[in-house]
């Protein structure tokens, strides 16, 4: 996974009241799945803080940055763009490719919210689709970089955290770094 070209999922598009809690998720989706950066583009940038804030406490390496200029973004990507879509290709169908363009070139995944501009789907190089039935950004997100890495993104390894969840059958367990070390 590191050593890869850089992965950036970019939101494009933000509901101010609708979509906090799904823009913020579509961030740390990124982020836990193997993402190398997420831009959030004009009023979405309002949950950078939140990204930031976790990205601070649980590790990292992963940046959170913010952009007025999306389409921008999408049209002078220098390398693969990939818009997730329901109307897209089936990613069963394209990931193998995906994969492939990305051992070579930085991978651009554009996240919708709104109505995405016409322009995005005729600059993307892939528009997938998890499923061609209506369902969570959030969710196709995930689909699709676990897809991408094959896997390997649930084994990574975070540096400097402040915080470790400790994995439990039952309950909840978050502790200090040094403590997981100590066989706490």
């Amino acid at each position: 996974m590191r050593g890869a070209p850089e992965v950036t999922v970019l939101r494009l598009g933000h509901r101010p009241g609708r979509d906090e809690r799904i823009t913020t998720h579509v961030g740390l989706t990124a982020r836990a799945l193997g993402a190398d950066r997420v831009l959030l583009a004009g009023a979405a940038s309002s949950r950078a803080d939140t990204v930031v804030d976790i990205t601070d406490r649980f590790g990292g390496p992963f940046d959170v940055e913010t952009t007025d200029e999306p389409k921008r973004v999408v049209r002078d990507f220098d390398g693969t763009v990939v818009h997730l879509t329901m109307y897209g290709e089936p990613i069963q169908d394209v990931e193998r490719d995906i994969r492939g363009a990305h051992e070579r070139d930085p991978l651009l995944v554009v996240v919708g919210a709104e109505k995405v501009p016409f322009e995005v789907y005729e600059r993307a190089d892939y528009n997938v689709g998890v499923t061609n039935q209506p369902h969570s950004e959030i969710a196709s997100l995930a689909v699709f970089l676990d897809r991408l890495y094959e896997g390997d993104e649930l084994g990574r390894e975070w540096e400097d955290p402040e915080q470790v969840v400790v994995p439990m059958a039952t309950g909840k367990k978050v502790v200090d770094p040094e403590d997981v070390e100590d066989g706490a």
